[in-house]
């Protein structure tokens, strides 16, 4: 079966085209190496896919030409534990980088634009 079509039907990608453009980018590597889409891969294939920040690493365990629902997906392939372990690590890292620094990189919404235009306001220009 096709890299491509195969990233596709596990549902990692939304297309094939975003599935050949990642792998003609170098974010997906078979067994360590670069590859192109149409690369034929069997079960027990491993894969190394990229999709910034995240990265996996998966066995193939089942090929599948159609794409079906996320739940028979997942039963596609099978993720390395410590590869599990770096995602969901970095998943708690960004929720926190998230909660300490919400809205810092945001322009001020209407109350908060008032509140510092009446800051300005009051003090003393000199």
């Amino acid at each position: 079966m096709r890299l491509d079509k195969w990233l596709w039907a596990a549902r990692f990608f939304k297309t094939r085209q975003l599935a050949i453009d990642a792998i003609n980018g170098g974010k997906v590597h078979v067994n360590g190496h670069r590859t192109k889409p149409g690369k034929a891969i069997s079960t027990g294939t491993r894969l190394t896919i990229t999709k910034e920040p995240f990265a996996w690493e998966v066995d193939v365990k089942r090929l599948d030409h159609q794409r079906r629902s996320a739940e028979l997906a997942v039963t596609l392939y099978e993720e390395l534990p410590d590869s599990l372990e770096k995602r969901l690590a970095e998943i708690e890292k960004r929720r926190e980088e998230q909660a300490h620094g919400a809205g810092l990189d945001q322009r001020p919404n209407k109350r908060e634009r008032r509140l510092i235009h009446r800051f300005k306001r009051l003090e003393p220009s000199g």
